[in-house]
């Protein structure tokens, strides 16, 4: 694996509609900055069908045992913490189901530290704990970071499945990878800052990863997060507004069925949708993992609501199977 680039990464070009950015006003500042921000989503359209792929591998992966590894270095590093940190209180994922490493780890987190990135040995040293059938998704928007490059050949060796997120088409680490997302975003307003557009696509990319894949894993109602974990006062009032608007229940019904079943969201769903039990309701989510639709299936529940029908011009994703 080559450390020094030969060829300039998109990235890093000089943008042609940016170069008197300094001599307008803040209002055509912000515009500017702006216009740019709103070609990041269509960018990130282009590659939904290889991200629907990843999240199917990576569903298939955890159901069975499997862990999700996301590695980056300075701001990819960071948004791969960020998305990592939040699935616990959103979703109640199990500790160490999508693990982020960050080149330097918490020290580099908040303040840059010198040469971790160019280090792809501290990259392979970082995945030891990777083994076959896990997930490794490296960010990197030139495409080329050592340290991620380190931990894809590591990956890639010990037969975990292997992913880039870049902003490079030309990537060079994408000849490491089963799926590369190479998001087309072009050159930043500020030449080479990749925490503008770059950084802003890999945020919807891993948004969009990790809330399709807890999605398929069962860990939604409709469009209710059913797994939510109640540690504060919003997230309790949280709680009973779910249950109340997934079934039509009183505030005194939904905290009843709260009580009954300690306080967790998902059997109490169960209780009041399909007329059960608390004891009935947790005994069918431990046979279905954990799913609500399946639990109320078997139980004779209702189904969740279902979107509305609309044409797609476009060939159908790839969906994987239903949670």
């Amino acid at each position: 694996m080559t450390t020094e680039a030969t060829v300039i990464a998109p990235t890093e070009e000089r943008h042609p509609g940016t170069v008197g950015i300094d001599a307008l006003g803040t209002l055509e500042v912000l515009r500017l900055v702006n216009a740019e921000d709103a070609l990041v989503a269509p960018a990130v359209a282009e590659v939904l069908p290889a991200l629907a792929r990843l999240v199917d591998a990576a569903v298939e992966a955890v159901r069975a045992g499997h862990t999700v590894h996301y590695v980056g270095a300075g701001t990819s590093g960071r948004l791969a913490v960020l998305d990592a940190a939040e699935l616990l209180p959103t979703f109640n994922a199990p500790d160490g189901l999508v693990v982020a490493h960050h080149a330097g780890g918490a020290e580099a987190l908040f303040r840059a530290v010198e040469n971790v990135e160019d280090d792809a040995r501290r990259g392979w040293a970082d995945l030891q704990g990777v083994g076959a059938g896990d997930v490794v998704i490296g960010l990197t928007a030139s495409g080329r970071t050592p340290y991620v490059g380190g931990a894809l050949e590591l990956a890639r060796e010990r037969g975990a499945v292997t992913a880039l997120v870049t902003s490079n088409p030309d990537a060079e680490l994408g000849a490491l990878v089963d799926h590369c997302l190479a998001v087309d975003t072009g050159p930043e307003v500020v030449t080479g800052s990749t925490r503008l557009k770059a950084g802003t696509a890999q945020k919807l990319v891993l948004n969009a990863f990790s809330t399709a894949m807890m999605i398929r894993l069962g860990r939604t109602w409709s469009n209710l997060m059913v797994d939510v974990v109640a540690t504060n006062a919003k997230l309790r009032g949280r709680v009973v507004r779910i249950l109340r608007e997934a079934c039509g229940a009183s505030e005194e019904e939904a905290r009843t069925a709260l009580a009954a079943t300690d306080g967790e969201l998902k059997p109490a769903l169960v209780v009041l949708l399909a007329g059960v039990e608390a004891d009935d309701a947790r005994a069918a989510l431990e046979r279905h993992d954990g799913s609500v639709a399946r639990a109320l299936a078997a139980l004779g529940g209702p189904p969740a609501p279902q979107p509305p029908t609309t044409a797609q011009p476009d060939a159908p994703l790839p969906t994987g199977d239903q949670p």
